[in-house]
């Protein structure tokens, strides 16, 4: 299952920096992760430090 970034997020970065596929980008209110590319590896859940990305 792809992640998703919730409505938690503080827009830092982190999740797109830890992303090993680059499948996170900023979006227009939080940051956004493009459920094709996502590997559901949980890389951007564990680097975030408000639990933004969770499993869809």
């Amino acid at each position: 299952m792809a992640y998703v970034i919730n409505d938690s997020c503080i827009s830092c970065g982190a999740c797109a920096e830890a992303c090993p596929v680059q499948a996170i980008s900023e979006g227009e209110a939080l940051y956004v992760i493009d459920k094709e590319a996502c590997i559901s590896c949980g890389a951007c859940a564990d680097t975030c430090p408000v639990g933004a990305p969770e499993e869809e």
